[in-house]
């Protein structure tokens, strides 16, 4: 039974419908949400695709429809498409109905706090690849976030990032418990959320990040053009 192409199909299916729900208008943000998807998603497949090769995570064929993208399942790579689109959806959907940001005052705090939490565990833990990847990936992408925004989108990032850690852990739970996805724990910290392991947690926070960060800045970059059209 093809599982893991149903879970893609029910992760994008209602944020894809509710995008033309008039507050959020989601679908309006389109022009810079795809291209942020695009290159998310290439970033993503190559690294999901050295890691396949190295034997770091693999694919349950029972649960495929077989069709392959190198060493990747079809599904593996519309992953990379539904969640990041649901994320964002998820993401501007809090920005519409919740109009004060809640995390704003702790951002930096908590940036300031994470990263160099997340790479002494990547130090401590090099030979376990999955954890040391993801961990200095992630610590770099936060200060690179930082770096180009401040703490302008940052708490609006944190409060998207817990609320969707609910269908992160329904989805991702579905996918390692059967498993659809399984890991080599000698490359991970073997602490599991069940059956989940620690680091996709990180590595969510990192896909999510990466793909906000990118449709931020193309928004800005919109604007900031906008703005001088009318002023000349």
């Amino acid at each position: 039974m093809p599982l893991y192409l149903y879970l893609n199909i029910f992760t994008i299916l209602f944020p894809l419908l509710l995008s033309f729900d008039r507050k959020v208008a989601f679908y309006k943000n389109w022009p810079y949400l795809w291209p942020a998807i695009i290159i998310n998603a290439v970033l993503f497949i190559i690294w999901d695709e050295l890691f396949t090769q190295a034997g770091i995570w693999g694919f349950n064929p029972e649960y495929l429809v077989g069709i392959y993208i190198f060493n990747l399942p079809l599904e593996e790579v519309l992953f990379f498409i539904t969640v990041p689109y649901a994320c964002v959806f998820i993401y501007e959907c809090l920005n519409a109905y919740i109009t004060k940001d809640l995390l704003q005052p702790y951002a930096k705090g908590i940036t300031f706090v994470l990263i160099p939490v997340l790479l002494l565990l990547a130090v401590l833990n090099l030979e376990k690849l999955y954890t040391s990847i993801t961990f200095t990936l992630l610590a770099a992408m936060l200060g690179a976030h930082y770096y180009f925004f401040n703490t302008q989108k940052l708490g609006r990032f944190y409060l998207a990032y817990i609320v969707h850690l609910v269908p992160f852990l329904l989805v991702n739970g579905v996918l390692t418990y059967l498993p659809i996805v399984w890991y080599n724990n000698s490359h991970n910290l073997s602490l599991r959320i069940v059956s989940i392991p620690v680091e996709d947690t990180m590595y969510s926070m990192l896909m999510l990040l990466l793909t906000i960060s990118i449709y931020e800045g193309l928004k800005q970059r919109f604007a900031v053009k906008q703005y001088q059209r009318l002023a000349v």
